[in-house]
């Protein structure tokens, strides 16, 4: 199984590179996470064409039709892996920690945005991934999940 996780894209609306990302990148993976700051409705609905499409709203989703159609956090099961996803709060140094102590070990793999910093790293027993920024950076995560649960994450820099 592959996840495709993205965050931080900050788009008014979808750029014309966006498609060729999506198409490669996106669309083959069996989910697509998005971890808040999609910033618009007309960018959240351009990824709503993914057939499994999970997204939490970020501290720049002001849009009223994204306050309505959003949480802050949210949890899914995808095969064997227990996901847990949100954008993020408080002090960029410790989104990381904050996040790992609201979802816990009983979690598979936590997403996470905020930090705009790619992160793949284990806090209190909890697997985090933070894909950087899909609007900054052009970055994105694509996480394989073998049979049993085990995971590998590759950092893919789309522009």
């Amino acid at each position: 199984m592959k996840i495709a996780v993205i965050s931080d894209t900050h788009m008014g609306a979808p750029p014309a590179w966006l498609d060729q990302v999506y198409r490669t990148w996106l669309e083959p993976a069996d989910a697509l996470v998005h971890c808040g700051d999609i910033t618009s409705f007309e960018t959240w609905s351009y990824f709503m064409q993914h057939h499994n499409f999970l997204c939490v709203r970020g501290n720049c989703d002001w849009d009223p039709q994204l306050v309505d159609q959003l949480e802050p956090m949210l949890s899914a099961e995808l095969g064997p892996v227990r996901l847990g996803v949100t954008h993020g709060w408080g002090s960029r140094s410790q989104v990381p920690v904050k996040v790992a102590e609201a979802f816990g070990p009983e979690f598979n793999l936590v997403c996470y945005g905020h930090t705009h910093a790619r992160d793949w790293s284990v806090r209190n027993g909890v697997q985090l991934l933070n894909p950087g920024s899909l609007g900054e950076f052009g970055s994105l995560a694509i996480v394989s999940v073998d049979g049993d649960g085990a995971m590998d994450c590759s950092f893919v820099d789309a522009n």
